[in-house]
């Protein structure tokens, strides 16, 4: 669609002010950033039944499944199908809301290929991903539940040219329909199915043909799969993160081309661990190129009802990290409450996988077991969903940190070393959660922007020179490290270095020892302390969360002393005070000037037989204040905000809050 360019002073007017507008972008968060949606299979006939279920039950961006490029018919001929999309928009923007589309990344089926007379693999076995066997990436109904009998389902090289071109084409058809959104699935390298998880595909001609273009590397020959101390196949892990965030820029690029309003969102299911160097779709780089990620992500049980307490930890960490990973962009959850997990209620599941997704800042999803559309119950959403949308400013107003306790996610030590690192990365955050710390997770691309007094490093093994000289600085300023395991030990190449270089910044020799070893201006833990607690504290923490007792066991013990090291020893002092037991999730920031605590209770949950939680009882909050005029206010999950007794002491406001069962926001006004 060309662009006309006339420069008129209205239209310089425009252009300042939409320049203002993206420097004070927190000022002006769009619509993504307060979806509360469900999926919708779309045809042409049943537009006004979408629109109107989206009403009633407080749907705000509407998701309509309507596959172009990931069915064989319409990727041919996508007439019937943009027809419906076109109406679609019209509706959603007549009725003040958004709408986004589906659509297949690199997988696409051919429905009743018997009936069809040709599918994609018959016409194009070249364009499909292939195992290092040469065996194509061709599956039926056995092997995923929504391949239907006589379906073909592929999955293809995004470096087959042809189709890329013609998919390329395919994503600007649907995006100048007018439709808000396009919504990308699963952009992965096949290596999720049953026999492909450790083939560390493709290999196919076109795929092996660009690796070798751009390293020299034979991917056939020249390769260790699997073995991360071989610096040819980190090439190739590189390169195949790389190639997916690519992908998705280009799908960026030609979806602003016709339609520059329109978002582009990535829907991905690996989460911050292994699982994302292996299907080579990292959520921390396509954050990047992408308006938004839709994540289907999971921790312990696959749905809200079968998580246990400890589970939930694991799971509010993975979501925390997608927010640091985000910066200002949105982030959506596209998790799953109940699925025939008897006898648990299902209206407690689905409000305590709402109530999760909120109180972390993210954007939540409503679905019937474990697909994209429907609810478990329907009155269930309506309830929640009316709450979120009336009090969204709250829940999504960009979230400043107050005077956090740093965490230093490392990218390239996940990449190369990634079971050990996100184990010691979780557990170091269970223990911040669970002690009600405040905290900011950073990456390589926020380092510059923390400003806090203590910065954890969980295991960093690689560090790169930028990194270390920023950490050189961050030392000079007479701020503290904090250190676990063998942050430091490799260079940004996975190289192990003969001298830890963090040894000459801190201005002395660390050697091997099984206690911390502590300086003016840091603690150096050589052993994984978090991977140790996250192993040892699982059984006991559950045990102990179902009747609500835990002063007496071994994990409060072990949380203590590591609080008491960042609290009493380094003489950091939190903004916000936090008193609850280690079942509740605690974040603490700044929103719209206000310091704010995000309270998530999870005492009493058993997965599989409970999900009502035991009330959060005796939790008290302090906050730092020059004066006893402010007021404090509290507003429970599905409640309204009421304000709360106070007494001022030392400086500080301090107030004991109501019991609350789920969840609960508390504010000093």
């Amino acid at each position: 669609m060309p662009q006309k360019h006339i420069f008129t002073i209205l239209s310089i007017i425009i252009f300042l002010f939409g320049c203002q507008s993206q420097q004070g972008q927190t000022q002006t968060q769009d619509w993504t950033h307060y979806i509360h949606t469900t999926g919708n299979g779309l045809s042409i006939d049943n537009v006004d039944e979408i629109i109107a279920e989206a009403e009633t039950t407080h749907v705000y961006g509407i998701e309509v499944d309507n596959d172009v490029p990931g069915r064989y018919p319409s990727f041919l001929d996508p007439t019937q199908k943009l027809t419906a999309l076109e109406k679609m928009a019209e509706q959603a923007h007549a009725h003040d809301n958004y709408a986004f589309v589906y659509v297949a990344g690199l997988e696409c089926i051919t429905p009743n290929v018997e009936d069809f007379g040709r599918s994609f693999f018959r016409d194009h076995p070249d364009w499909v991903q292939r195992d290092i066997n040469g065996n194509p990436a061709i599956f039926d109904e056995t092997d995923a539940f929504w391949i239907d009998e006589g379906e073909e389902d592929v999955w293809i090289s995004p470096y087959a040219p042809e189709w890329r071109k013609i998919y390329m084409k395919r994503i600007r058809q649907i995006a100048q329909t007018g439709i808000d959104g396009i919504y990308v699935d699963i952009p992965y390298w096949m290596t999720h199915f049953d026999g492909w998880t450790d083939t560390w595909a493709s290999f196919d001609q076109y795929t092996v043909e660009e690796f070798r273009k751009r390293t020299g590397l034979d991917a056939k020959t020249d390769l260790n799969l699997g073995d991360f101390s071989d610096a040819n196949f980190r090439e190739w892990v590189k390169f195949r993160i790389e190639t997916l965030t690519e992908f998705m820029a280009e799908i960026d690029s030609n979806v602003k081309a016709v339609n520059p309003e329109a978002k582009t969102i990535a829907e991905i299911y690996p989460g911050i661990g292994e699982e994302a160097v292996r299907v080579g779709a990292d959520v921390y780089q396509m954050y990047e190129v992408v308006d938004a990620i839709a994540h289907e992500y999971s921790a312990g049980g696959y749905t809200a009802a079968e998580r246990e307490p400890f589970d939930w930890f694991t799971y509010m960490t993975g979501m925390y990290t997608f927010r640091a990973f985000a910066e200002e962009k949105p982030s959506w959850m596209l998790s799953y409450s109940w699925d025939e997990n008897e006898p648990v209620s299902i209206s407690e599941s689905m409000h305590n996988m709402f109530a999760s997704h909120v109180m972390a800042g993210l954007n939540t999803w409503d679905a019937r077991g474990h697909v994209m559309s429907g609810s478990n119950d329907f009155e269930t959403r309506t309830a929640a969903y009316q709450w979120i949308a009336e009090n969204r400013r709250q829940l999504y107003a960009p979230r400043k940190p107050l005077n956090p306790v740093g965490v230093y996610f490392s990218p390239q030590t996940r990449n190369f070393f990634p079971e050990s690192y996100t184990q010691e990365f979780n557990g170091i955050m269970h223990l911040i959660l669970q002690g009600h710390l405040p905290f900011q997770i950073l990456t390589p691309r926020t380092l510059d922007q923390f400003e806090g007094e203590v910065l954890l490093l969980p295991d960093a093994k690689m560090l790169s020179s930028g990194e270390l000289s920023w950490l050189g600085e961050y030392i000079q300023s007479g701020k503290t490290l904090v250190i676990t395991g063998e942050t430091g030990e490799y260079d940004a190449n996975r190289n192990r270095v003969a001298q830890n270089p963090l040894s000459d910044l801190l201005g002395e020799q660390i050697g091997e020892t099984g206690r911390p070893v502590r300086g003016e201006q840091y603690v150096w833990y050589k052993q994984r302390i978090g991977a140790s607690y996250f192993n040892s504290a699982r059984a006991e923490f559950n045990r102990a969360a179902q009747t609500g007792a835990y002063s007496e066991t071994d994990f409060y013990r072990k949380q203590q002393t590591f609080l008491r090291e960042i609290t009493s020893q380094l003489g950091y002092t939190p903004d916000v005070r936090v008193k609850a037991s280690p079942f509740v999730a605690t974040q603490i920031t700044e929103v719209q000037g206000n310091p704010t605590a995000f309270l998530t209770n999870f005492s009493g949950l058993v997965a599989k037989k409970n999900a009502k939680q035991i009330p959060a009882e005796e939790v008290e909050i302090s906050f730092a204040a020059g004066s006893e005029s402010g007021k404090v206010m509290m507003q429970e999950y599905l409640g309204d905000p009421t304000e709360l007794e106070t007494e001022y002491r030392a400086d500080r406001l301090v107030c004991k809050l109501p019991a609350f069962r789920k969840a609960a926001i508390v504010w000093l006004e």
